[in-house]
């Protein structure tokens, strides 16, 4: 993982952002930065994937406080909201500048039947919520094996679940992104490999043959699938839902590299994170983007750091292009 980012660098980093600005105000006036002109996608604070709880207005004050863009929705909280406190919340956000990231598919469509049909049948309610909420965009991942079954299976198992899902979404305008998992360690850690990139993916999407199913990239799985800037570019922006940002541990093997032991953006250089977001940008990405490092060392911090050196990770990859 984020070896690298330990509390040392934080607070030599804390150090260096000082000045006439705070850290939190240095980070805020990122968003109004070049930097950002350049680019059509934002930065998403992602608390779950960063190691962290909090409930959805404390969440909103963290994004806020340091200079993101947007942070994640939270169906189960809009819907505790009557359509007026909804609206309330809805101006609140963007007076303050915040976007939604991507929903998560609350179905569990990986397991037996019984659990997927359960799941299906409380999606409409929840995608009902979503839309009140003015979000569209429906994201989860497919794992990269099984030990049960083969490639055929499991393809046609995940054709017809993911379907059914997307039929539900599109009632309710959304669109749902699929993210694929590469590191060799979890393609080999089961008897049967399933899809494990983009092309494979790509398949998958074809196959389901609704209008509203696209892709979740990520900089990790694209990196440890050893793809390519040409494979990105054969993306268009309406293919893509929403990005995860990482790098990765210096000094491994693709055999070694474990999906839970990854580095904040740009923190290793590891991964070209300069080419991901160039190709982004240039294929005209304009969704969110977020870290999902799971990272020890950044989850060991206070709330309040971990959010500002996720920031500052952001900042410093946006910088970049």
């Amino acid at each position: 993982m984020r070896d690298d980012i330990t509390r040392r660098r934080f607070l030599v980093a804390t150090a260096m952002a000082g000045g006439v600005l705070s850290l939190p105000q240095k980070l805020c006036a990122w968003a109004e930065s070049s930097t950002a002109a350049k680019r059509k996608f934002y930065s998403i604070l992602s608390l779950g994937r960063i190691g962290f709880h909090a409930s959805f207005p404390e969440s909103v004050d963290l994004a806020a406080k340091y200079g993101f863009e947007g942070l994640d929705p939270d169906a189960n909280y809009f819907a505790s909201l009557d359509n007026d406190a909804l609206k309330r919340l809805l101006d609140d956000l963007h007076k303050k500048n915040l976007k939604f990231g991507a929903a998560g598919l609350p179905v569990e469509f990986r397991k037996d039947s019984d659990t997927f049909s359960d799941g299906l049948k409380k999606l409409p309610a929840v995608a009902a919520t979503l839309q009140r909420a003015g979000i569209w965009r429906v994201s989860t991942w497919i794992l990269p094996s099984n030990n049960d079954l083969t490639y055929k299976e499991n393809f046609r198992q995940h054709t017809d679940r993911l379907r059914q899902c997307a039929r539900i979404l599109s009632d309710h305008g959304q669109k749902v992104g699929l993210e694929y998992v590469a590191p060799l360690t979890l393609l080999r850690s089961q008897k049967y490999p399933f899809i494990h990139n983009l092309s494979g993916m790509k398949e998958l999407i074809s196959a389901i043959g609704t209008k509203n199913v696209g892709v979740q990239l990520d900089s990790w799985h694209w990196f440890n699938a050893q793809e390519t800037i040409k494979d990105l570019l054969t993306l268009r922006n309406s293919d893509v839902l929403t990005v995860d940002l990482n790098d990765a541990p210096r000094g491994l093997t693709f055999d070694q590299y474990q999906d839970d032991h990854r580095e904040l953006p740009s923190a290793t250089g590891v991964i070209p994170v300069k080419r991901f977001l160039d190709a982004l940008a240039q294929i005209g990405y304009d969704g969110p983007i977020q870290a999902e490092p799971f990272n020890a060392a950044l989850k060991a911090m206070p709330i309040d750091q971990a959010c500002a050196a996720t920031a500052a990770a952001m900042k410093k990859s946006f910088s970049l292009m």
